[in-house]
């Protein structure tokens, strides 16, 4: 985590008002945090930060592409990303971000590290289901027509009721015996 020291904004020397900071997100940050999802990742984050009088204001927005291998094919693509995180900064006696939209630095703090809610932002916004585009559309008809193949289906358990052992067709036989 010492190598993201470009992600801790010293908010001490700045006027009240709005300032922005700009990143350009790689594989490398998500490797500081263990993440290995992503074959390859180009995420344009900026962070608009709002210094007020007695607390900061911070809008996370964050937009680009993420290659993460298909659930249902194993294809790997390109799935385009994009969200947002408001954190609101308030300063008390001690360290707290047990709220993940408040966080409490204590008094005479003059910088924020931003590094983890960054992160946290963009895993956040991936779907659940990760489906590559040609599936949906059905360009990828290769692997669509082998899905279906491989798929259970009605005529397939037809094909195998020759093959059911005659003593599960007894055992049948008790549950409809009542």
């Amino acid at each position: 985590m010492n190598n993201l020291k470009e992600y801790l904004i010293p908010f001490g020397g700045l006027k009240v008002g709005k300032h922005q900071f700009d990143y350009q997100l790689d594989n490398t940050f998500f490797q500081h945090f263990d993440y290995d999802e992503f074959n390859d990742a180009s995420v344009k984050v900026t962070v608009v930060l709002e210094k007020k009088s007695t607390m900061l204001e911070l809008d996370f927005k964050h937009k680009g592409t993420v290659n993460v291998p298909c659930d249902v094919s194993g294809e790997e693509f390109d799935m385009p990303i994009k969200g947002k995180l408001k954190l609101l900064v308030k300063f008390g006696d001690e360290f707290n971000d047990e709220n993940e939209e408040l966080l409490i630095l204590p008094h005479g703090e003059f910088e924020v590290n931003v590094a983890q809610y960054i992160y946290e932002s963009i895993v956040v916004s991936l779907p659940l289901r990760r489906i590559h585009p040609g599936i949906k559309d059905g360009s990828l008809s290769e692997v669509i027509d082998k899905l279906n193949s491989l798929a259970p289906g009605e005529n397939k358990l037809e094909e195998h009721k020759g093959d059911i052992d005659p003593r599960w067709e007894d055992l049948k036989k008790l549950l409809t015996d009542k």
